[in-house]
């Protein structure tokens, strides 16, 4: 991960803020700056090459995405009041499974959890930031809404506090209701999770569902992943859903004969 080896490094040059910043900073033990102050640091005395490092735009969107969901992760987890080992479990069923996080990476997410756990930022402040970085790209923000459901679900059930959060997160990302309802009854069951997951249900026509079919590969193509600011290891689980979305059309041609 290029954002991961210079966030170790020391003072990065620029300025993130905000709550995902605090977080950020917390966890890896520094402050960032603004890019004015770089000549001045490098300038100093000892100053190493980490004070002369910058992260690209799409590494800081990477380290945003990255820091956002385990600092939302976290306050869900809590919401009820403590964080138990179960939830913890689930985390980390997430980072080994579903992101294959090596341990590295592992650790910082946890350092990252821990550090949102105690924050007493808001849930919905780390949702603002990060929707004020991704508002244009919905398949990303809908990637985020996933892997909250994912975790949540994680024991079969959402809670109702659990649930007030989501609901929360979809308002301020300006996701569809429905939308939202077709995603959860992947983890939660309401409905077949095969239109779940085409967004579509048992009354859609079969032009419809090519639509709507051909609409998903093409958002969650691995070639258009790639150049949208996830981090390696969300890249892997956006590549996951692309498949999801290949055997839940197979699945329903099937059954419908197609």
């Amino acid at each position: 991960m290029s954002w991961f080896g210079k966030m170790v490094g020391g003072t990065i040059g620029f300025a993130l803020g905000g709550p995902i910043g605090a977080i950020a900073g917390a966890a890896f033990g520094h402050t960032f700056v603004d890019k004015k102050d770089q000549a001045y640091l490098a300038s100093r005395p000892g100053a190493g090459m980490g004070a002369r490092d910058t992260l690209s735009s799409n590494e800081q969107a990477q380290l945003i995405f990255f820091t956002a969901a385990f600092s939302m992760l976290a306050k869900i987890c809590k919401v009820d009041g403590k964080v138990t080992d179960k939830e913890i479990n689930a985390v980390n069923k997430f980072m080994k499974q579903d992101l294959q996080l090596d341990l590295n990476s592992q650790q910082t997410a946890q350092n990252i959890f821990r550090q949102a756990v105690n924050s007493s930022e808001s849930f919905d402040a780390f949702a603002m930031q990060f929707y004020s970085v991704f508002r244009t790209q919905p398949n990303i923000i809908e990637l985020m809404i996933d892997i909250l459901l994912r975790v949540s679900a994680a024991d079969g059930s959402i809670s109702n506090e659990e649930e007030h959060m989501l609901l929360s997160a979809i308002r301020i990302f300006n996701y569809s209701t429905a939308d939202y309802e077709r995603l959860k009854s992947r983890y939660v069951k309401t409905t077949n999770k095969y239109y779940a997951i085409l967004k579509c249900d048992e009354h859609s026509t079969n032009d419809e569902i090519k639509k709507q079919y051909r609409k998903l590969v093409s958002e969650y193509h691995p070639d258009k992943i790639e150049a949208k600011g996830l981090p390696e290891e969300f890249i892997k689980f956006a590549n996951t859903k692309f498949k999801e979305i290949q055997e839940a059309y197979d699945n329903i041609k099937k059954e419908r004969g197609l």
